[in-house]
């Protein structure tokens, strides 16, 4: 990898609305297919290349840590406006907290909870669901918290696109940060 090189960079339509994280690698392939539209932020990262037979000099190739890029990514054409749901990212949409005690606990002692139970035909989707410890969770069992006697301490929501890419990457510079942010809908997530 080059020296000083971001481990992801931030992708953009063509609109500017958040798309995926890429490598250093795949950038490049962008600017040299003459596919970056514009650029924003004010990071940017030298790229060094090879050599030139004729000339000996050495090429390189200046890429911005934010980019938006013409035509359709593959994240686009495989991928709804609601991102998948996987735990990783709910446990850090909920913020290693239990939305019933209201204790932090680390990843292998969280679980995920369905508030309406899948027995009583509750989905498996970002708004049927918040993190639980392990305890909270046997005590709510195949229940509502209402027949529990739990009460949530906050309402579970999907995030949106820049909300699921801070959600995702934790290496995040602060302009890719401060991108992200101008577009979170839940104040839960500023705090990133």
């Amino acid at each position: 990898m080059q020296a000083h090189v971001p481990a992801s960079i931030l992708r953009l339509d063509i609109t500017g609305q958040p798309v995926a994280w890429m490598d250093w690698q795949e950038t490049v392939c962008l600017y040299v297919k003459n596919l970056v539209a514009w650029e924003v932020g004010n990071s940017v990262f030298p790229i060094m290349g090879g050599r030139s037979r004729l000339t000996g000099e050495r090429s390189c190739i200046h890429i911005n840590s934010i980019i938006a890029a013409r035509g359709l990514s593959r994240w686009d054409r495989r991928h709804s406006a609601v991102p998948a749901l996987s735990n990783r990212e709910l446990f850090r949409r909920d913020r290693h907290m239990c939305m019933y005690c209201g204790d932090c606990f680390l990843e292998g002692q969280l679980t995920r909870d369905h508030i309406v139970p899948r027995s009583h035909g509750g989905r498996d989707q970002w708004t049927n669901v918040v993190t639980a410890c392990r305890r909270c969770n046997t005590i709510k069992g195949c229940r509502t918290p209402e027949q529990a006697k739990l009460a949530l301490l906050a309402v579970p929501f999907a995030p949106n696109r820049a909300e699921y890419l801070a959600l995702k990457n934790r290496r995040i510079l602060a302009d890719q940060m401060d991108f992200l942010k101008k577009q979170f809908s839940h104040k839960r997530l500023m705090d990133l």
